[in-house]
């Protein structure tokens, strides 16, 4: 019995302390996180980065004028998230009268416009609980035609250094496993690979390779992927990057390996933090140039109140 309880203390010694360290992730209380870095009532969050300096300093980093395009081409086949969807409907409007006969077409939209395709989140995408970035309250400021604050028409162009971070290229392989969690020694790793750091104010890129699953294997791209956890997305957070973005569905691992959470790294980076999230990018192609620094420009919809945008961001070299 003695040696029993024995061993049943050697291994609580060395088990115990993992266990611990392994902690899960829980959102923090409003005094911890609020008034933002920006003061109270603030809605620009990471925003408060683009300044004239930024963009001058992004524009030293062009040398050949390449552009290399980085967003999805919007299509009914391509993965959508949950119950969003995409349709379109083309319109033959009329024939005009008169000697040229101009004839004119439209067409008709059915889609979560700020949440499909290649898509930029805005701070009013994401809450904990009733509470949204800089504890503005979702009852206080959400209607029903949009937010009045927060919403991604307050956001504007983005003009910055863009880093890729080629964690994929780091492992040696095209793709990461499904479910991989991306650490920080990971990130660190492939930035000192790369040659390069961080700076604030920065747009941050992980390629990941899952998007080589995109309008190939649509079901296995939304219902997994490798991605960082709520370490690495902490660890990054404190970089004070512009915004972080990939080449999945959500930035973030998933599903979490904690059963009980729900896209942490939502919460913690638009919510805690005010940083944006930028989705279902084209990465392949920069990650096979090794175009590691480039300029990074983009502008969301500026759609009334929305909580994100469908965008077609490129990288300037």
């Amino acid at each position: 019995m003695r040696k029993e309880l024995l061993i049943i203390t050697v291994l609580l010694s060395v088990f115990f302390p993992v266990l611990c360290s392994a902690q899960s992730w829980r959102p923090p209380a409003e005094g911890e996180r609020c008034p933002s870095r920006w003061g109270p009532g603030d809605e620009r969050g990471s925003m408060n980065h683009q300044k004239p300096e930024a963009v001058l300093k992004a524009t030293r980093l062009i040398h050949t004028g390449e552009v290399v395009e980085l967003g999805r081409v919007l299509v009914s086949t391509m993965p959508v998230f949950g119950t969003r969807r995409f349709d379109l409907y083309t319109k033959r409007t009329f024939m005009n009268p008169g000697l040229n006969r101009r004839g004119s077409n439209e067409e008709l939209f059915v889609t979560e416009l700020g949440q499909v395709g290649t898509q930029f989140d805005g701070f009013a995408h994401q809450t904990i609980g009733g509470s949204m970035y800089n504890c503005f309250r979702l009852d206080d400021i959400a209607t029903r035609s949009g937010f009045n604050r927060l919403g991604v028409e307050k956001v504007g162009t983005i003009f910055t250094r863009g880093v890729l971070i080629d964690v994929a290229g780091l492992k040696g392989v095209q793709m990461l496993g499904d479910s991989y969690e991306i650490t920080v020694q990971d990130l660190e790793q492939a930035l000192a690979r790369q040659r390069l750091s961080i700076q604030s104010g920065d747009a941050v890129l992980i390629h990941t390779g899952w998007g080589r699953l995109w309008g190939k294997d649509n079901g296995r791209f939304g219902r997994s992927a490798p991605g960082i956890g709520t370490t690495a997305a902490a660890w990054l957070a404190k970089q004070s990057p512009l915004l972080v973005g990939s080449d999945n569905s959500g930035v973030e691992v998933s599903p979490n390996p904690d059963p009980e959470l729900s896209l942490p790294v939502h919460q913690i980076f638009l919510v805690v933090y005010g940083i944006h999230l930028l989705e279902n990018l084209k990465l392949d192609e920069l990650a096979a140039m090794r175009a590691y620094e480039f300029a990074f420009v983009m502008q969301p919809l500026k759609i009334q109140g929305g909580t994100g945008s469908t965008v077609a961001p490129v990288a300037i070299r």
